[in-house]
């Protein structure tokens, strides 16, 4: 599938977002972007590493014990891509004039995996590692490559699963990840720069880490074992050798070719482990919604609420049939928690959501009028797509569908037009693959469910706002 190109402002934040650990060998030779710069200094406490006299009751002289039990389970993952490429770039109007300027080279890439079930030869990798790969092999820490079946992949969360033969493997035993305290050891294993396999250590910096923009839905472990280049997908481990997490994103202001400085982060066990058994299982993740759409809670809105600390979610609008309205939420409701956790924006509580399963209860901490209560809300199926015939029939042939979260963390909003078929309505009507659609006449919209919502009663004339390789447009629907 296509993905959408932001507006130059959100591209522009994109290129300065998180610098991934996979490290590219084109042959293209393209410059790494420079990664989002790093929370203030001021902010993280810094804390010296030594390593305790003991684990377990035992002395601890050495970490090569338990690396020589993790190590086999930690993977090279390499992948091949055959990509066109053209002095024109994308513009398909010479592309078609000067066809024989178009031409194909393959793109390598590598990266980092993990093997967490040798029987069925389940690995676990990031999911931009293996994305748009047409071939994947994997290299063991014995010298083995092996061909590696793609099972399924969350570009939401970055998490993949690849499937190799089943022989005379090792796996790493996973981890409670919410037992993770901040001071804890951990050591980071992969294969940063594609040098090989390399091990670094270092404590945990600060669990439950979110808000980075470009990322998807976070629930991060911060870490200062060094994350490079190649490191995505590797293995986090605690010092009894069980994974704790999937390194995935390391920080620098001066881009990822700059190396480490100490800001690594990687996917809890859990969240991990529970969307690899959903793509085992079915093939897709499917995620919980309360149904709802929100704003921030600025101090004006604050006082006229009853809140007396600007923060929060305020419901603005329920959608009909959804959990929230089930569990009694209201417009002018602001969210203030959700399971404990404290909710300070509508983005924090849109990734809460994010990381929760169907039919999950999540006690909801609310202000209303002044008043603080609690209600209880079971999530519901938050739908991945749906057909534009089902909205309206103008859009019939047009396929719409939830923009991919880290798209929407980088500050693009609206919906994702998956795909348009050869010459519907949708097509006649200039709409294309990969448009992102942000207004509407219709009326307001933040996500699918919005955006079906507004077509309860048809629009008499549609006009949407879309944004097209940067550049936006107006397009009106006959």
């Amino acid at each position: 599938m296509p993905r959408p190109n932001p507006p130059a402002k959100t591209l522009l934040a994109l290129s300065l977002a998180a610098a991934f650990g996979g490290f590219f060998a084109t042959a293209l030779r393209e410059a790494p972007s420079p990664a989002q710069a790093a929370p203030a200094a001021a902010a993280l406490q810094p804390t010296v590493a030594a390593l305790p006299p003991s684990v377990a009751g035992q002395p601890l002289p050495s970490l090569a014990p338990m690396l020589a039990r993790v190590t086999p389970a930690v993977v090279s993952v390499h992948t091949k891509q055959r990509i066109r490429v053209s002095p024109f770039g994308n513009d398909p109007f010479f592309r078609r004039l000067y066809p024989e300027l178009t031409q194909e080279r393959i793109n390598e890439s590598l990266g980092s995996g993990v093997i967490v079930d040798a029987a069925q030869g389940l690995v676990l990798t990031n999911h931009h590692v293996v994305e748009g790969a047409e071939e994947v092999s994997v290299t063991l820490s014995d010298g083995r490559t092996l061909q590696a079946a793609f099972v399924g992949s969350d570009p939401d969360t970055d998490i993949a699963v690849m499937k190799i033969r089943p022989q005379n493997l090792t796996a790493v035993p996973l981890a409670d990840s919410t037992a993770l305290q901040v001071g804890d050891f951990v050591v980071a294993v992969g294969n940063p720069f594609g040098i090989g396999q390399t091990v670094t250590s270092g404590i945990v910096s600060a669990v439950g880490r979110s808000g980075l923009r470009g990322l998807g839905y976070q629930n991060f472990i911060q870490t200062d074992a060094s994350i490079n280049p190649g490191n995505s997908g590797g293995a986090l481990v605690n010092l009894n050798g069980q994974l704790i997490g999937i390194n995935t994103a390391s920080f620098n202001p001066r881009g990822s070719a700059a190396g480490n400085i100490g800001l690594g982060f990687a996917i809890p066990s859990n969240l991990a482990n529970d969307v690899m058994r959903q793509i085992v299982a079915t093939g897709e993740v499917r995620r919980g919604t309360l149904g709802l759409e929100s704003q921030h809670v600025d101090p004006q809105l604050a006082k006229a609420l009853g809140v007396t600390d600007p923060r929060g979610a305020v419901v603005t609008r329920v959608y009909a049939g959804s959990a929230a309205q089930a569990a009694g939420l209201e417009v002018g409701d602001v969210i203030v928690g959700a399971n404990g956790q404290r909710i300070d924006t509508p983005d924090a509580l849109r990734n809460f959501e994010g990381l929760q399963g169907i039919g999950r209860a999540v006690r909801l901490d609310v202000v209303r009028e002044g008043r603080p209560l609690q209600l209880t809300a079971t999530l519901r199926e938050q739908p991945r797509s749906t057909a534009g015939a089902e909205i309206d029939p103008r859009l019939a042939g047009a396929t719409f569908a939830e923009l991919p979260e880290r798209l929407r963390q980088g500050g693009l909003s609206g919906v994702l037009i998956e795909s348009v078929a050869r010459g519907s309505r949708a097509a006649r009507n200039g709409l294309q693959a990969g448009d992102v659609v942000i207004e509407a006449s219709s009326g307001r919209f933040a996500d699918l469910a919005g955006f079906r919502a507004n077509f309860t009663q048809a629009p008499a004339q549609l006009i949407l706002r879309i944004v097209r390789g940067n550049r936006p447009y107006l397009v009106p629907v006959q």
